[in-house]
């Protein structure tokens, strides 16, 4: 009788841990950050093309795609 119980505890707990209990996100939302942080795109005041934020120049408060289109809106 108490083997029965046991067991039947034993299943409902595993079910429970293997299928209802919800697993951390914490991984996956740090992921996501990550990749917004390098998929962010801005516009070159020059030559209006989309580049990265991370390869983009900043002068003046405006976003250029190269040192040339910098240098040709001065």
């Amino acid at each position: 009788m108490i083997l029965k119980l046991l067991l039947v505890i034993g299943v409902i707990a595993f079910i429970y841990f293997k299928f209802i209990k919800k697993k951390p996100q914490v991984e996956k939302t740090a992921d996501k950050k990550d990749e917004q942080k390098s998929s962010d795109m801005v516009e070159c005041a020059t030559c209006k093309i989309y580049c990265s934020l991370e390869d983009s120049l900043i002068s003046g408060g405006k976003y250029y795609c190269s040192k040339e289109c910098q240098e040709s809106a001065k």
